[in-house]
C-alpha cells in the first residue's frame, strides 16, 4: 500500500468515526420536512429563527426557551433523541401529547466539490 492509500485509507476512518460518535447525540443539524432547520452543539443552539441560544443539553435531550423575536415566543421546546437520524420535538408542555409532536431529521450533507 501507497502512502497515499494510507492516508486516505486513514482518514476515512476517521472521518467514519467522528460521525458514529456524533449519531449516538442530539448534537448535529437538524432539519424538517418544510425546511426548517436548526444546529445543536452541546448547550448551543442555532434556533429555527436563526439565533444562537443557550439550552439545557444532555446527550440525548435538548431544551430550551423561544426567543421573544420568534413565533411561540417565551414558550419551551423540548426535544428528544429517537434514534441517531430523528428527534421529536414539542412546544409547551405537551411532551405527551403526539399529535403536538414534531419530527427533526438530520440534514443530508451538501456535498461542497
Amino acid at each position: 500500500m501507497t502512502r497515499l492509500h494510507s492516508v486516505l485509507l486513514a482518514s476515512v476512518l476517521l472521518l467514519t468515526s467522528a460521525q458514529q460518535a456524533l449519531a449516538d447525540a442530539i448534537d448535529g443539524d437538524w432539519c424538517r420536512v418544510d425546511g426548517g432547520r436548526m444546529s445543536i452543539r452541546g448547550p448551543l443552539i442555532t434556533t429555527p429563527g436563526g439565533h444562537q441560544i443557550t439550552g439545557h443539553y444532555s446527550r440525548h435531550a435538548f431544551s430550551y426557551t423561544i426567543p421573544l423575536s420568534e413565533p411561540s415566543a417565551g414558550a419551551t421546546v423540548s426535544m428528544r433523541l429517537v434514534n441517531p437520524e430523528t428527534i421529536n420535538l414539542w412546544i409547551g408542555a405537551q411532551t405527551s401529547d403526539e399529535t403536538a409532536m414534531e419530527t427533526w431529521n438530520r440534514c443530508t450533507p451538501i456535498s461542497r466539490l
